[in-house]
């Protein structure tokens, strides 16, 4: 009897070690290298290294910079639930503190009651993190966040955009430049010691964070002040609804200032609706009006069909087929010449030059003008109209094409078509960014696009300025003069499609988008404004856009201290 139970005992030690020995081999044969690697990652040190993002700057006319977007270090109290030994002291104490609801506190806790740390509040005060350090009560920490700072608020939001989750710029510069301003991570490679502290780091193995880059604006730091008061002004006396102005260097096709209404404060962009992100210079569509005129002669004198000189008789309305257009307010105005068309906006008279040249060379020719396709501004999400409807060839669609309606564009590419005729009739690429300062020390300077043929000839061109600054001597834009200086402009008052406005069927409404597009000095010209109202509380232009962009072409004469081009 003692002998089996013996030999059973014999058995159940040789099975258990049999078991023993197999999980042996099974640990440290087959599941080595699993096994190997967790402790190796016990031990080792891999992490990494996010890089700081670059800055945006703007600039005035002496080169000083003034800093639009940065980074700004904050503090923030989180909690460990673990380690609190008496929750009512904790939530008492820091709703206090935070002037947060204990029972929004507490939830926070019962909800995350396995996780190690549990954030309270981020961008603490001076204050709040004082008082936090005074309790001193074990479980309740101190931490310190990065997040994107920009110290001018809502100034320039619509150029900038803003800096989202997982550090992702939005929109603007700050997502067309993303790569650039983002920077590259680095690895940090080491050992640490069971107790979790860095006991070596690996040089050799380990990377270096490559900071982002800094931008450097071409946009004037004043002028976009300006710009956007003159804009808000608007909204107090003529009721806008929204409203954007541009100022370029139509040499360059750097821009000076891009100003809209309807801001918001990247700081707090998740305060807004998705919609008040998108830009108006790049994003939004609309059909120009009358401004578009000086482009339609332009063609007719480009292909020698017309002169500034020639005439024809204006009826006051022009059949095409059944339909009839009219001048503004069924003017007639008889006898007159193109220039005429220009000052007195005739719709008429548009037409009758558009009909001087064929509908593929009109095509053609608003093409060149940049008008189907993207100007590629440095922004992000930038949209155009393919103008499809124009495409197709009838022959109304051309007629009001001619003076604007019917046609349809962005500000930012009204603009690049406009400079054309302020620099000799080259098509140039509208930017932002002027520089980009590399982290290395480099510096990258954006180089001015100009397209290498001539969209018209320079004599066109010419051609064109002095007929424009009869517009603001004789014409109806004589609220555009700055006194001592030739001004080129054109006015434009422009129906809203009813689609534009969400309606489903053809047609206009009555409200209406009022701008004026000029340049001055108009024969050596430093600067081009476009000033686009949508819906003012005015019957035409010439009451609305017209007197802002005086107000903002004499500051910028001011500023720059121009010479005047003759004495009053």
């Amino acid at each position: 009897m003692n002998k089996r139970r013996i030999n059973l005992i014999l058995i159940l030690i040789f099975i258990f070690g049999a078991i023993i020995i197999g999980r042996l081999i099974h640990i440290q044969v087959i599941e080595h290298e699993g096994y190997l690697a967790f402790a190796t990652g016990q031990h080792n040190l891999s992490q990494a290294l996010e890089p700081n993002r670059g800055d945006i700057f703007a600039q005035d006319k002496e080169g000083k910079l003034y800093l639009l977007a940065t980074n700004r270090d904050t503090k923030m109290v989180f909690i460990s639930p673990n380690q609190i030994k008496d929750k009512e002291e904790v939530i008492s104490n820091l709703a206090e503190i935070l002037n947060i609801e204990k029972e929004t506190i507490l939830e926070k806790i019962n909800q995350n009651q396995n996780l190690y740390s549990l954030i309270i509040k981020k961008k603490l005060t001076e204050k709040e993190v004082e008082k936090i350090k005074e309790l001193k009560i074990e479980g309740v920490h101190l931490g310190t966040e990065t997040y994107r700072y920009y110290p001018e608020e809502e100034t320039a939001s619509h150029i900038l955009g803003f800096v989202g989750g997982e550090n992702s710029g939005q929109y603007g510069i700050e997502g067309f430049y993303q790569e650039d301003l983002k920077g590259k991570s680095g690895l940090l490679v080491g050992e640490k010691s069971r107790q979790g502290y860095v006991v070596y780091f690996n040089s050799q193995k380990s990377l270096p964070a490559e900071e982002g880059s800094d931008l450097i604006l071409g946009v004037d730091s004043y002028i976009q002040f300006k710009a956007e008061e003159l804009l808000k002004e608007a909204k107090n006396s003529l009721n806008i609804e929204d409203g954007q102005i541009i100022v370029i260097d139509s040499n360059s096709g750097r821009i000076i200032a891009a100003a809209s209404f309807s801001n918001f404060n990247p700081n707090n962009y998740f305060d807004y609706d998705l919609e008040v992100f998108m830009d108006s210079f790049s994003q939004k569509i609309f059909e120009p009006g009358s401004v578009f005129k000086p482009i339609t002669l332009a063609i007719a004198i480009e292909e020698g069909k017309i002169t500034p000189q020639t005439t024809y008789i204006d009826e006051g309305f022009v059949k095409i087929g059944p339909d009839t257009i009219f001048n503004y307010d069924k003017r007639t105005y008889g006898k007159v010449s193109m220039t005429e068309v220009l000052e007195k906006s005739i719709n008429t008279g548009a037409v009758f030059a558009s009909q001087q040249v064929s509908h593929k060379t009109f095509l053609d020719y608003v093409e060149k003008f940049g008008i189907f396709e993207k100007t590629f501004v440095d922004l992000q999400g930038e949209t155009y109209s393919k103008n499809e409807v124009l495409k197709k060839g009838y022959e109304m669609n051309f007629a009001t094409a001619a003076f604007g309606q019917g046609i349809s564009m962005t500000p930012v590419q009204l603009v690049r078509a406009f400079s054309v005729f302020a620099n000799g009739g080259k098509l140039v690429k509208p930017y932002f960014v002027q520089e980009i300062k590399k982290a290395d020390g480099t510096n990258l300077e954006t180089e001015p696009e100009i397209q290498n043929h001539q969209v018209i000839s320079q004599i066109t061109a010419s051609k064109l300025t002095a007929m424009l600054v009869s517009v603001v001597e004789k014409g109806f834009s004589k609220k555009a003069k700055v006194p001592g200086y030739y001004v080129a402009g054109k006015t434009g008052t422009a129906q809203v499609p009813l689609s534009a406005l969400g309606i489903n069927r053809s047609g206009y409404s009555e409200k209406t988008i009022q701008t004026f597009i000029g340049f001055a000095p108009a024969f050596n010209p430093k600067f081009l404004i476009l000033v686009k109202l949508d819906n003012p509380q005015t019957k035409t232009a010439e009451y609305s856009a017209v007197p802002i962009f005086q107000n903002l072409a004499k500051y910028i004469i001011d500023y720059y201290q121009i010479p005047p081009d003759y004495e009053e």
